[in-house]
């Protein structure tokens, strides 16, 4: 059976990495953001990956997007571009970096939820700002509280904020290896973590959850 991941936030940075790499894969997969250009350069040479210019904060749009895209396998939110303002709005922030990966993980989850089988994967921004610290607590949050509420359902969740600077394929590595260990829905301690899996495994959904685990 073939399987369709829904990247968001695809035409730049980790998010066009997250479909590049599913593309080569052999996932079918299908790339959404606001910017036809960086999409157009994410899709290149990949028959199997599918743009769509989708605002993912309207409701609308993103209804539209799952009517395309029928049953989701993956869904990976990626986080938005750094803002041009040193210290952006805070509701600005909220819409792009939360509420409209809320609005896309809303719509997407029931269906994982009715096959008994499914991927969520949240890459919050770094907190470069009081704004984005913000959002990424609160996406952490929400992350963690539908992990909680399905567990044992069959999807599996992770909500990652690397570290600025971090290398986007590292952290896509380390997301990948918390997927391959079956049960479990924070990244679990490795026995020398690295100068990039420490930062990263802290703040898998937040301090203290070194060594945790539970069901999917």
């Amino acid at each position: 059976m073939r399987r369709t991941a829904l990247v968001a936030g695809a035409a730049n940075g980790i998010g066009a990495l997250a479909a590049r790499r599913l593309a080569a894969a052999a996932w079918d997969v299908v790339a959404v953001d606001t910017d036809e250009d960086g999409l157009a350069a994410t899709a290149l040479r990949s028959p199997n990956t599918h743009v769509r210019t989708c605002d993912i904060t309207e409701t609308k749009d993103v209804a539209d997007i799952l009517g395309v895209t029928g049953a989701v396998h993956r869904l990976v939110l990626a986080p938005p571009p750094p803002p041009a303002a040193p210290e952006p709005p805070v509701d600005e922030v909220m819409r792009e970096a939360f509420l409209g990966p809320v609005n896309l993980l809303r719509a997407a989850l029931p269906g994982m939820l009715e096959r008994g089988a499914g991927e969520v994967i949240v890459i919050v921004p770094a907190a470069a700002s009081p704004a984005s610290a913000a959002a990424a607590a609160a996406a952490g949050a929400y992350v963690e509280a539908l992990a909680d509420e399905h567990r044992g359902r069959g999807v599996a969740f992770r909500c990652a904020s690397p570290p600025a600077g971090a290398p986007a394929r590292l952290v896509l590595d380390e997301i990948e290896r918390s997927l391959a260990r079956p049960g479990e829905v924070r990244v679990a301690p490795g026995p020398r973590p690295g100068p990039l899996r420490g930062p990263l495994r802290r703040v898998l959904f937040g301090p203290g959850t070194a060594g945790t685990s539970a069901p999917r």
